[in-house]
């Protein structure tokens, strides 16, 4: 079965190289502002086979949306921070160009679709889904996928909310050795709740050695998130 989860990244290699690429095509000239035209093209040239290499490794977690997604953005993240590693990068300085390639991953999408994708989080449809993806995550866990629970908004000062109790990119992370990147990713919320409108609150992760992490929503709202690392913004 482990194998069947393997082969649900490598069948679908091409076109997650092609989404890889075209992301890096957007990233290429902060890579290049920090580490000069001729390295910035070695590394991002190391990435992409770094990248290749990593994905029968990256954790499948049922194959739906947004969970894949965050796991093969963890895997581009990966794979850069490898490249820029034989630039002595720290995790800091992988972390400050991981918020770029979230800002630029989130403003290829036009605005009103923005809105759009924001505002279907909130909608009686999607939350039946998120309740089901949240009790089948408890009632039959996938080996290396996430395990949630969905918590009802009480009214006022959230929609809606989502406690994590395994999160399947940290546990990936440790895996790979690279523990100590995932601050870094979780940190890309911010960005995301503010262009997207999730008015998201947050006050601990696993990534930083909270029990959960306690995702609270509200529409519209401000989002407010306690990190060790939201100064790189």
């Amino acid at each position: 079965m482990e194998l069947e989860y393997q082969d649900f990244y490598t069948l679908q290699e091409a076109r997650l190289l092609k989404d890889f690429d075209r992301v890096m095509k957007q990233l290429r000239g902060e890579v290049t502002s920090r580490y000069g035209a001729e390295n910035a093209q070695q590394m991002i040239h190391f990435a992409r086979e770094e990248y290749r290499r990593i994905l029968p490794a990256l954790p499948y977690v049922g194959g739906k949306q947004p969970f894949t997604q965050f796991v093969i953005t963890t895997g581009w993240c990966l794979a850069l921070h490898r490249a820029m590693e034989g630039s002595t990068a720290s995790a800091r300085e992988s972390g400050q160009l991981f918020f770029e390639l979230s800002r630029q991953y989130i403003k290829q999408v036009p605005g009103i679709l923005r809105r759009y994708l924001g505002a279907s989080m909130f909608s009686q449809r999607y939350q039946r889904k998120l309740r089901e993806r949240a009790m089948e995550s408890q009632l039959q866990p996938l080996p290396r996928g996430y395990i949630f629970s969905y918590v009802a908004g009480d009214g006022e000062n959230f929609d809606f909310g989502v406690d994590y109790h395994r999160c399947a990119t940290l546990n990936f992370l440790r895996e790979q050795g690279a523990e100590e990147l995932a601050p870094y990713l979780c940190a890309l919320d911010q960005f995301s709740s503010e262009l997207l409108g999730w008015g998201l609150t947050r006050t601990t992760t696993l990534a930083e050695g909270g029990l959960v992490c306690d995702f609270r929503f509200k529409q519209g709202g401000l989002t407010r998130i306690n990190s060790t690392v939201l100064e790189l913004n």
